[in-house]
């Protein structure tokens, strides 16, 4: 029997971390172990920095291992989308830095990754519409990028996309960070934060510089960004075995509100509807909701998946105005990751990079984080 609110790549075999119960003394506390949270330890290690990480629940508990799963290039907006708010340049150095960084995980956890690309699929004629500007967006720069009608309807293939295991890529790399000497706790959460002192309900983190990679909530966290940021309550089901649909690629439909992706093992995870109720899906609440829960069902019996509901479970994320991540020295010593719209599995991870690199008094070294480096200045 599954764990309610359990996310369906939880598989169980975690055996966890301790909990923080004495004073340590480090250079950098990361709070958050989700995945930009980790892809910070990692450079910080890298950089040779003494690293300590907690976070409230366990590894990759939040919304970094109870996502969709998806891999997509680029920010929270389409591309064409992003060209006409940002301009082109921002756009083009933007979407190469996540090809990159899509590129840089694959070769850190193969086993949790597979790049498949993506179907994004009209709903409507506007949509399709819609997909064409999409399409001449990304082949005006030189962007990989196909017509496509199938099974599935007809849209955009990215074929370097991918999708993967958001749980267990969490877990390896808590795993590599342990064994390059990382501290990391679970179930510690951070009472009160500044740039010297992290108080936790048993111990205090003694540091130089702090970084809080928490995404969802982050409102809470720090009241300055009240009306900047705002958190959002995403719902997912999962099924067991569905052999009578086949679904190679990721599907992203109807502007990106639903989702889904089949695992290798006939499995579905499919998500979305938060539209369905837009005001009430505003929520610091991270349980599933019976409404959305409903109408995500009936979507999955729509696209002809027969096979028992197994899993419903759901995230808080934060979606800021103007579509772009928070990546910033919020207070004196204290930097701030999150802030995704949704769509933080590879932004995430080049924040966490450069924001490593930036309280280290480091630029960054590679067009992988050039691309939004810009955000911290």
């Amino acid at each position: 029997m599954n764990l309610p609110n359990s996310p369906i790549w939880d598989d169980g075999a975690w055996p966890g971390l301790p909990e923080l119960e004495r004073d340590l003394r480090t250079e950098v506390c990361v709070i958050g172990l989700g995945g930009s949270g980790l892809a910070a330890i990692h450079e910080l290690l890298k950089l040779g920095r003494r690293v300590v990480g907690i976070d409230a629940r366990s590894v990759a508990g939040g919304a970094a291992g109870r996502n969709g799963g998806f891999l997509l290039a680029g920010l929270a907006k389409f591309y064409h989308e992003t060209v006409q708010q940002f301009g082109r340049g921002f756009a083009r150095s933007v979407y190469q830095a996540t090809l990159e960084q899509i590129e840089r995980m694959i070769q850190e956890t193969p086993e949790a990754i597979r790049r498949v690309g993506s179907l994004r699929i009209a709903a409507s004629e506007e949509e399709e519409q819609d997909c064409l500007e999409h399409y001449r967006a990304l082949r005006a720069d030189g962007f990989a990028v196909e017509c496509y009608e199938g099974p599935e309807g007809k849209g955009l293939l990215i074929p370097s996309d991918g999708v993967f295991n958001p749980l267990l890529r969490g877990r390896i790399l808590a795993r590599q960070a342990l064994e390059k000497g990382a501290w990391l706790f679970e179930h510690t959460p951070a009472l009160e934060i500044s740039g010297q002192e992290v108080r936790t309900p048993k111990a205090r983190i003694y540091c130089q510089q702090v970084i809080v990679a928490v995404d969802g909530r982050l409102e809470r966290l720090f009241p300055e960004m009240v009306g900047r940021v705002r958190t959002a309550r995403l719902q997912m089901l999962g099924t067991a075995p569905a052999p009578e649909v086949r679904f190679p690629r990721p599907v992203y439909t109807r502007w990106g509100y639903d989702y889904w992706q089949q695992l290798p093992d006939g499995r579905l995870a499919l998500g979305g509807m938060r539209d369905a109720e837009l005001e009430a899906e505003w929520t610091y609440a991270d349980e599933p909701s019976e409404t959305i829960q409903t109408r995500l069902e009936n979507l999955l019996r729509s696209i002809g998946v027969r096979a028992r509901v197994t899993h419903r479970w759901a995230a808080s994320v934060a979606y800021t105005l103007d579509g772009l991540p928070v990546a910033e020295e919020v207070r004196p010593g204290v930097w701030a990751i999150g802030g995704y719209s949704g769509t933080g599995n590879v932004v995430g991870a080049i924040c966490g990079r450069a924001v490593a690199r930036a309280v280290s008094g480091k630029k960054p070294p590679d067009a992988a984080l050039l691309g939004l480096f810009s955000l911290l200045e």
